[in-house]
């Protein structure tokens, strides 16, 4: 039986809504992640990456420049080097299929991290941290993600994510071990002074 041909708008009308996001995945010259930790309503505390959904005719790498630009004061001026793809299954708090594309942000300095310069209505603290450190505050498929794009850099090639209630986990050693309760510094979007804030990072 042929399929009987519709308008595009009308075809289109009917399949599943998606939305997209991106962001930049940043280490500093040790190998420490960068997050930021979100005070919007909605999501309160969750650790992010600068980045965000995209706006309308804006490409995913378009969208994580200006997010980045706009949550951290940072000018990426890099070429899109892909990291990883990230797909989230519709929920309560976001009933729609969304994708995300994480590009890799390259090695901030200590200097660069320093000049971070949040905005409070979308964060309120950063923090630079090893992958054992971070696998000690964060929740489970938040630092799967991390775990995934981490390797995903150190080993050149692209991971893919699927985030769903039956989909198989990210393995998570760190977890496994650990001994004691968060430490490393969490620093408010203006730190008072460079030397304190850099050596709490070394210790992270």
């Amino acid at each position: 039986m042929a399929n009987t041909w519709i308008p595009p708008e009308q075809y289109i009308a009917k399949l599943p809504r998606i939305t997209a996001y991106g962001c930049l995945f940043f280490t500093d010259t040790d190998g420490r992640v960068p997050q930021l930790r979100s005070s919007v309503q909605q999501h309160p505390g969750i650790w992010q990456w600068p980045g965000g959904n995209t706006d309308q005719d804006e490409s995913p790498f378009d969208t994580a420049v200006r997010e980045c630009r706009e949550e951290t004061g940072i000018q990426f001026g890099g070429a899109p080097k892909l990291l990883a793809v990230h797909w989230m299954s519709p929920s309560d708090a976001w009933p729609a299929l969304k994708t995300g594309f994480v590009f890799d942000g390259g090695e901030l300095t200590q200097e660069e991290i320093f000049r971070i310069r949040l905005d409070p209505g979308e964060h309120d603290l950063y923090s630079v941290r090893s992958l054992e450190r971070w696998a000690e505050v964060m929740e489970t498929q938040g630092w799967q993600r991390l775990a995934a794009v981490h390797d995903a850099r150190r080993t050149g090639t692209v991971a893919y994510i699927e985030m769903r209630p039956d989909a198989i986990g990210y393995p998570d050693p760190y977890r496994k071990r650990r001994r004691h309760p968060a430490r490393g510094r969490s620093w408010p979007a203006r730190p008072p002074r460079q030397d304190r804030a850099l050596g709490d990072t070394r210790r992270s």
